[in-house]
């Protein structure tokens, strides 16, 4: 050791072990050009298959969207934290999510072909390090989406049973303190999640046919709610305060939760190497699955219906639609919301498992993971054991930790991942290395930049005070083009703009929001002083040449979009319990005790 120390200098290993870590992957090695599968994962004998359309996509978007989302999420939120305010909720956390929406969606055009969603946009542009902390926290977001979606069906069961499947477990098996609120051994969502397991390990086809089925009948007792639900309305439930019973902060930390049921999008990211034509079908699924799924939240509300009907106090937490029919005598609806509910949390679940270990195949076949994760059956052309593994360790959770814990810790997740796929739109790779765009290999040409569409925003905003206003600001004229300097300023920027926004925000919530008195003074004195370095890293953006370059499709407004995707997402993390960060921490601690750079890596590196 001591010889091996000798002949290397400190100066070789910290730069070798910043080459490892910081090391990206050229888009050309992801893919083979193949029309009906893809590459080969190691020791595999095949690949996964190219079978899915853009509906099938967006069937999957909305199905994982609006399951969970609707028929548990809605009541959680209204009763414990935003009574009907629950409606506002949904509606801040669409706008995050589409905001975040438009970035996945670009992603997808620039990087087609590929499995992994933002580990995979990571890998590419900014490097190994990230990508694998992006990669573990999907798998975060995945395996908690899982598991809430069997306990949810579990409650929903349960629920039909007068609550007597819950009592037989508590009387005979106990009760257990663990990740949050006391629970139950939940023998049933093991159970249920076990089976989902075997479906999805199947085969994409027959996954995806049997979620095409579900989401048809979700979508008929979507439907009937919205009609049925008029007989029963009473505008006295939003009278004398209670339409905002915990105020505003209560809006705010609803929509943190409420931010789990739009995280399917992220999913239709993840089949680049299944869909027939992810150039045109990634960014339109995205797209289509958001509109769907708002539209369905703020009908429903699930709050409009929902809390009209039934006081938000007395709001049943663990099968709101369902009991909202019941309470009004109207047993016949309950048990139509409950054929709705099977269907709705089932094709939940299955969106939330379908993912999964296409992101642990992704890392795997990196070797960022155990290798043999990465083997695909023959049979299926699924990554089968990848998938037994999570869904195993999914069926577990949701035996242990109760359903309201997993919603708020999977929405920390899903929030971090969105919010870094902002950061890489408004500021990765700006340099022109192009080693990312569709079709590309690294090295080539030098207008791939991601600052597309702000010149032209500002003159439709602005007029004829449009080049005042450049030359004040000094914005590029048209004919500048990006290089490798400006690239460096703009990721830069874009970095520090993050970690000003979550400075901001702790001031805000934890200063101004939270405090009195002279501290509140000054800590309003400090939010400003962020706000206006904000306002000059955007400047510094602007002022950096854009990419001439066109895509099928690109995020617009850019760099505008992605700093409000960071802003709104920055302040719904910051919103979240501090029991969910404390798990979250310790979730990001065993994944990079976990990370292959090692010490045998180190010396190998140096």
């Amino acid at each position: 050791m001591a010889a091996w120390l000798a002949r290397v200098s400190p100066g070789d290993a910290w730069y070798n072990m910043y080459s490892r870590l910081l090391r990206t992957k050229p888009v050309g090695s992801m893919a083979s050009g193949s029309d009906d599968l893809t590459e080969l994962g190691e020791g595999s004998v095949a690949g996964l298959a190219k079978v899915l359309t853009t509906v099938d996509l967006v069937s999957l978007g909305v199905g994982s969207c609006v399951g969970t989302g609707m028929y548990v999420v809605a009541g959680l939120v209204a009763k414990a934290m935003a009574g009907p305010g629950v409606i506002l909720s949904f509606i801040i956390a669409a706008v995050a999510s589409i905001l975040s929406g438009v970035c996945y969606a670009e992603f997808g055009v620039r990087v087609p072909k590929t499995t992994g969603s933002a580990y995979t946009y990571s890998y590419v542009t900014v490097g190994e390090f990230v990508a694998f902390f992006i990669g573990w926290n999907l798998i975060l977001e995945y395996l908690i989406g899982t598991a809430a979606g069997a306990s949810a069906l579990s409650s929903m069961f349960d629920s039909l049973a007068n609550h007597s499947i819950s009592n037989y477990m508590i009387t005979h098996l106990g009760t257990l303190r663990g990740l949050g609120e006391d629970t139950y051994p939940d023998l049933l969502a093991l159970f249920i999640a076990l089976l989902v397991t075997v479906i999805v390990a199947l085969g994409v086809r027959n996954s995806v046919v049997f979620n095409n089925v579900l989401n048809a009948v979700n979508l008929v007792v979507w439907v009937f709610m919205i009609i049925a639900g008029l007989f029963f309305l009473s505008a006295s439930n939003w009278e004398g305060g209670n339409f905002l019973p915990y105020g505003w902060s209560g809006v705010m930390q609803g929509a943190a939760t409420c931010f789990y049921a739009f995280i399917g999008f992220d999913i239709i990211a993840t089949t680049g190497e299944e869909a027939k034509n992810p150039n045109t079908s990634i960014p339109y699924a995205i797209t289509a699955s958001l509109v769907t799924c708002l539209t369905a939240y703020v009908s429903v509300s699930v709050g409009v219906i929902l809390t009209l009907m039934v006081p938000y106090d007395l709001i049943d937490g663990s099968a709101p639609l369902m009991e909202m029919f019941a309470v009004h005598g109207f047993l016949w609806g309950k048990y139509t919301v409950a054929v709705g509910s099977i269907a709705g949390l089932t094709v939940s679940l299955l969106g939330s498992l379908f993912p999964m270990p296409r992101v642990i195949y992704a890392m795997s076949r990196d070797g960022l993971l155990f290798r043999f994760l990465s083997h695909v059956s023959a049979f299926t052309h699924t990554p089968t054991v990848a998938c037994v593994v999570s869904g195993c360790f999914a069926a577990l959770l949701a035996l242990l930790v109760s359903l309201r814990d997993l919603i708020e810790m999977m929405s920390i997740g899903t929030l971090l991942a969105y919010t870094l796929v902002s950061i890489l739109i408004g500021g990765s790779d700006a340099d022109g290395s192009a080693s990312y765009h569709a079709g590309g290999t690294e090295g080539e040409g030098d207008d791939s930049d991601f600052h597309t569409g702000h010149a032209s925003l500002l003159k439709r905003l602005l007029g004829g005070h449009f080049y005042t206003l450049r030359l004040r600001l000094g914005l590029p004229d048209a004919s500048a083009r990006p290089t490798p300097a400006t690239g460096r300023i703009v990721t830069r920027s874009t970095l520090l703009f993050f970690l000003t926004s979550f400075f901001l925000w702790s001031t805000v919530i934890f200063g101004v929001e939270q405090g009195g008195g002279a501290g509140a003074v000054f800590s309003g004195l400090t939010a400003t002083l962020m706000a206006g370095s904000l306002a000059k890293l955007l400047i510094t953006i602007l002022q950096q040449p854009q990419s001439a370059r066109k895509l099928p499709y690109m995020a617009p407004c850019v760099p505008f979009v992605p700093a409000a995707a960071i802003l709104v997402n920055s302040y719904l993390m910051l919103k979240l319990s501090s029991l969910t960060w404390a798990r979250f921490t310790i979730w990001c601690f065993v994944g990079e005790m976990k990370h292959p750079f090692s010490i045998l890596e180190l010396q190998s590196a140096f």
